[in-house]
């Protein structure tokens, strides 16, 4: 299931990098070339760059490429590297989901019940705001299985 979140979510990224750089390719050519800056470029880069930072920031934790300090686990032996690793698992599980999951859905929640749109696309802010609570699932389902399978802890899945 990892494997197949994992290809999902790079080529969802991927898509959005591409069309972040046509968007901005497109904000640049009309601005510079046709002297008539498209109206809607701005808002639709600052949108992608938000859902790819918050996406991206999912698959880094699922990919364990996030940051991290190694100061106190490279003075700790195997054993107690993994319990403190499944300590931090669970310290980032219980922020995934009272901040994202919790804390992004009653942003979603909220943006709803009060229909705001975007000014330039007119898209319901609770579309962009949504990818929020989802990083926050996808981060709780790589941590959660980072705790049931210590070993991919070692090994980057």
């Amino acid at each position: 299931m990892i494997k197949v979140i994992n290809r999902g979510l790079s080529y969802v990224l991927v898509i959005l990098m591409v069309v972040m750089v046509l968007d901005v390719l497109w904000q640049v050519f009309s601005r510079y070339i046709l002297v008539s800056p498209s109206s809607f470029t701005d808002e639709l880069a600052r949108f992608l760059l938000i859902w790819i930072g918050v996406l991206g920031a999912a698959y880094a934790s699922g990919q364990g490429s996030h940051l991290a300090i190694n100061l106190l686990s490279d003075k700790l032996n195997e054993k107690q590297q993994v319990r403190l690793k499944v300590l931090q698992n669970l310290l980032i599980c219980i922020f995934a989901f009272t901040a994202m999951i919790l804390g992004g859905g009653r942003l979603v929640y909220i943006t709803y019940m009060l229909s705001q749109n975007s000014p330039a696309l007119n898209i319901p802010l609770f579309v962009i705001y949504a990818i929020i609570p989802i990083s926050g699932v996808l981060i709780l389902i790589y941590k959660l299985a980072e705790i049931i399978s210590p070993k991919n802890i070692s090994d980057g899945h």
